[in-house]
């Protein structure tokens, strides 16, 4: 897809991030996006770490449906301009069911009026067949829970009438989204030196509390149906004073 985008702490005397490489070079950029969080930031640029005990869980942003949108006309333009119809319905019919549409492997990007049209269609499994991935957001805001923002997609999915042969279909099970995670690093870290402490204060007056790898940045993984958790990869050590 020429329009998808690059793409969604440890316990006490455990590394988090040993096999880490400093030099993570989209660390930051990706983590003040839309991230879908089906599993950790090494989804994205191969960075790697152990989930820590410590971080922040909270409910997600956006509950996120994968869809397929297909085409099996048998001319070519046809069947392009048929899956672009049917794409466009879609975004048309989205606000009105409390739904959005997006598109990306982790990090999302809106799917707009203005930019439908860009997207590229691959091959599918049968002769004269294209496909693209796209996703359906529902917000997980308020009282909103996983079944609510499924039934939304659902009703939303089945309203939308596609044009021609084309389909709009679910291709996965739901996943989540987080804003911007990079906002949490503050949170995070007060959380971290509070769990630091404690564990210090365990060892009495002569122990000291180190903790290291707090430049890292912000990773995450899903926690529950709705919940994602959030939290810096590093290193507490406690160590005899001199």
């Amino acid at each position: 897809m020429r329009m998808r985008a690059v793409l969604l702490a440890a316990a006490l005397f455990s590394s988090a991030a040993s096999a880490a490489d400093p030099q993570e070079p989209t660390a930051v950029s990706v983590g003040n996006q839309e991230i879908v969080v089906t599993g950790t930031r090494m989804n994205i640029d191969g960075y790697s770490a152990q989930t820590p005990a410590v971080g922040l869980k909270k409910v997600a942003d956006f509950a996120i449906q994968p869809v397929t949108v297909t085409g099996d006309t048998r001319d070519a333009d046809q069947r392009h301009e048929e899956m672009y119809q049917t794409i466009r319905r879609a975004i048309e019919l989205a606000g009105s069911n409390g739904v959005q549409l997006a598109f990306g492997d982790v990090v999302v990007e809106p799917l707009t009026l203005a930019n439908y049209r860009d997207l590229t269609f691959g091959t599918d499994s049968r002769p004269d067949t294209n496909r693209v991935e796209l996703m359906v957001k529902a917000p997980l805001a308020g009282a909103a829970d996983a079944k609510e923002a499924t039934a939304r997609i659902d009703k939303f999915l089945k309203a939308v009438k596609p044009v021609g042969r084309a389909l709009i279909v679910s291709s996965d099970d739901l996943s989540l989204s987080v804003v911007a995670p990079d906002q949490y690093r503050p949170e995070i870290g007060r959380i971290i030196a509070a769990d630091a402490a404690a564990m210090a204060a365990k060892f009495g007056p002569d122990y000291a509390v180190e903790v290291r790898g707090l430049n890292r940045p912000v990773d995450w993984t899903r926690a529950s149906l709705t919940e994602v958790f959030l939290y810096i990869p590093y290193e507490l050590v406690i160590t005899p004073k001199r």
